[in-house]
């Protein structure tokens, strides 16, 4: 896997095997812990569907140029998708916990241990596989897209290793004296589960909120601030101001200069000669930077 596109469409092809294993299995066991399985991986299904599309669209922007539609590109569609995947994950586990209170408080739910052990170990496989796969892949290709998809995969995993461990429990306890506490083991580890992942995609959804009110980076403004402090010291410029924010994979900087009134004049080139400095310094030849370079004489407009 080589490109963004390439990891997402094997991931998906995947996430889709996963949610058909989760629903049939669940049905042929009676266990609502895996048919949660099974929806949390047709939800990993669609995100991966829209980090395809949006994918896409940002290395289309950057390639071809932007849209007149859309001329500021699409980056900001990175964390919206972010934000909305990891809520919706947040939302479906607390539904999971409820549903699993309500049958713990209802007297439990019989299912059949044999089939649901054959699912997990199936799918504890397939798991370990595409997370590797995909976070060796993503090594090379820095995606956040991509990284999200391998916590959804450890995710994944890890219920499934619950699963697989609840199981196994349920079946030794099957024909003991104990075994009126079968019905109990589906919900009861289903709350477990259900709530350790609850929180687990809050780190995601906090740091695409904050890129989506466009809050400022404090390594990315220290950088900035570094290099606008010496070109005005260089130029002899009497100060300058920094506008910076990280939007999904994209690094936006607006740098404003306040030179002196009554400046002796210089050619345009020079001009450009200073932007291409700057520009190159803090792009870093990545076609995802958005870095707009100004010089002013009113104090106002910085």
């Amino acid at each position: 896997m080589r490109t963004e596109q390439q990891a997402l469409s094997i991931s998906l092809a995947g996430v889709l095997m996963v949610s058909a294993l989760g629903i049939s299995f669940g049905l042929v066991s009676g266990s609502f812990a895996i048919i949660f399985d099974g929806m949390i991986s047709i939800v990993d299904a669609v995100i991966s569907i829209l980090s395809i599309w949006v994918a896409r669209l940002i290395l289309r922007s950057t390639t071809q140029g932007v849209s007149r539609r859309f001329s500021m590109g699409f980056w900001h569609l990175e964390p919206l998708l972010l934000a909305f995947s990891s809520l919706l994950m947040m939302l479906i586990a607390g539904y999971a916990v409820a549903q699993a209170v309500s049958a713990l408080l209802s007297g439990g739910r019989e299912m059949e241990f044999g089939p649901a052990i054959i699912y997990a170990v199936v799918v504890m496989v397939l798991t370990t596989v595409f997370a590797l796969v995909e976070h060796r892949a993503n090594r090379r290709i820095g995606s956040a897209l991509v990284a999200m998809d391998v916590k959804g995969w450890i995710m994944t995993g890890g219920v499934t290793s619950a699963l697989l461990v609840a199981f196994v429990v349920g079946i030794f306890l099957d024909g003991t004296d104990l075994e009126h506490l079968t019905p109990y083991v589906d919900p009861l580890i289903l709350i477990i589960v259900a709530t350790v992942l609850i929180p687990l995609p809050f780190s995601t959804f906090r740091r695409a909120l904050s890129e989506i009110g466009l809050a400022t980076p404090a390594p990315l403004r220290r950088e900035v601030e570094n290099v606008a402090e010496r070109v005005t010291a260089d130029e002899g410029f009497l100060s300058s101001h920094v506008y910076t924010a990280t939007v999904g994979r994209s690094r936006q900087v607006e740098l404003v200069f306040l030179v002196p009134e009554g400046l002796p004049e210089r050619p345009l080139e020079d001009w450009d000669a200073i932007r291409r400095e700057v520009t190159d310094e803090l792009g870093h030849g990545d076609p995802n930077s958005w870095i707009t370079v100004a010089v002013t004489t009113d104090p106002q407009l910085v």
